[in-house]
């Protein structure tokens, strides 16, 4: 689960940059797929610190 939520951060990452046309041309082709998250890249942070909070929840013994 700690990869999923590395993952979605990375994912935040570059869905910010390509929202603010700092990834060349393949930022306007990510846009083209996921709009709303080139817009609000905070939703997929959002999921990225949620499933941290998970993977640390259920790895606690």
């Amino acid at each position: 689960m700690y990869f999923v939520a590395g993952a979605l951060a990375v994912l935040s990452g570059l869905f910010y940059l390509a929202g603010n046309n700092e990834m060349g041309s393949f930022g306007p082709t990510l846009c083209q797929y996921g709009d709303v998250f080139c817009d609000k890249p905070y939703y997929v942070l959002v999921g990225a610190i949620l499933a941290g909070l998970w993977a640390a929840f259920v790895s606690i013994r």
